[in-house]
């Protein structure tokens, strides 16, 4: 009997010591959290007010930009992926990139036509650069291919399939919702350096039988993304993306 009533006063003694710990454990928790709200409004007034008293070097000056998103992005914030643009509104750097979200669509939509909504970043940076040099207010205003790339983020919502796209050593913005398959990146990878592909080429370098060949070549046709050019019984697929038009 002594044995039971030994054994069950030690079961209520781990049950009281054990809620003891769990009440210091909340009240040490709640005290933590209590002081890192402090912290985080300290750190979100002093961030807005560096933002707002650097407002115009933000929006003109393309390194002190490209310095300040690196650091929101080491402290953990990002301005254009926040929750309903909540430190884009604080900060005051929304408007920068959703204008020029605005005008990277322009500049898409004007060559669509000629290359399939697949774009060179550079070429998309030289038409950017002529449409804002046109307004006085713009003038000065320098954009970087970074501030492109993270503008282009801001497009996602509208579910247009905007997205810079890495092939080889080329940066391409694709403006259409349909994604590129393996073939047809492998076709334009390939394309790099001529700006085009043939038979002999595709078959030479990468080792696809006919019917592979004529499958990828022609989705490239009709995605808009190649031209063919055929001489006698020659064809060559052209990357429009690969040249500079004046559009």
């Amino acid at each position: 009997m002594r044995r039971r009533t030994a054994g069950y006063a030690s079961a209520k003694y781990r049950e009281r010591t054990d809620r003891e710990f769990q009440q210091i454990g909340d009240s040490i928790a709640a005290k933590e959290l209590e002081q890192l709200q402090k912290q985080m409004d300290v750190f979100k007034t002093n961030l807005q007010e560096f933002a707002h008293k650097h407002r115009k070097d933000i929006r003109k000056d393309p390194l002190f930009r490209s310095r300040f998103q690196r650091m929101c992005t080491n402290i953990g914030v990002d301005p254009l992926a926040s929750n309903k643009g909540f430190w884009a509104d604080l900060l005051g750097v929304g408007d920068f990139y959703y204008e020029l979200g605005i005008q990277i669509i322009e500049a898409c939509i004007t060559s669509r036509t000629n290359d399939g909504g697949l774009t060179e970043l550079n070429d998309i940076m030289r038409r950017l650069e002529r449409t804002r040099g046109m307004g006085g207010t713009n003038k000065k205003q320098q954009i970087t291919e970074d501030d492109i790339v993270r503008a282009i983020k801001t497009l996602k919502p509208l579910s247009g399939g905007y997205e810079v796209l890495q092939i080889g050593n080329r940066r391409m913005v694709r403006s259409v919702p349909k994604e590129l398959d393996k073939d047809q990146s492998s076709l334009l990878l390939l394309a790099q350096t001529t700006g085009y592909v043939d038979y002999d080429m595709i078959k030479n370098e990468l080792g696809w039988t006919s019917e592979r060949i004529h499958t990828a070549t022609q989705h490239l046709l009709q995605d808009g993304i190649a031209w063919l050019d055929k001489f006698g019984e020659h064809e060559s697929y052209w990357i429009p993306s690969y040249y500079h038009f004046d559009a």
